[in-house]
């Protein structure tokens, strides 16, 4: 009997890689995670550099991205709104927790 091995990253804001892997992992097409960065959904830790890297954490969003084309058969641009959706809600629930914790609300 053997067991299977499978890869594992640590997703986290430090560690960074190509658009390629972003590719590779999640399903899209280079084009499609193009989209995700010219409309601010993903960004490169340093823009002015020839070869762009993302944080891995960005691994969750294009997986997302992709979960969300195919079961909704979104196109590039509402794929695009969806994401900055999601993410603006992120950003609120987040603002609520930190207001509760300062005013001493639980959670």
């Amino acid at each position: 009997m053997s067991t299977p091995l499978s890869e594992s990253v640590w997703l986290n804001d430090v560690d960074v890689c190509q658009v390629e892997y972003l590719a590779e992992v999640s399903g899209l097409s280079i084009e499609e995670i193009e989209d995700l960065i010219d409309t601010d959904v993903i960004k490169p830790v340093d823009a002015g550099t020839p070869t762009r890297m993302f944080q891995l954490r960005y691994v969750v969003t294009v997986k997302t991205a992709r979960r969300l084309r195919d079961d909704f058969e979104l196109d590039r641009r509402g794929l695009a709104l969806a994401l900055s959706l999601l993410q603006r809600i992120d950003e609120l629930q987040a603002e609520i927790h930190a207001t509760k914790a300062r005013l001493g609300h639980p959670r």
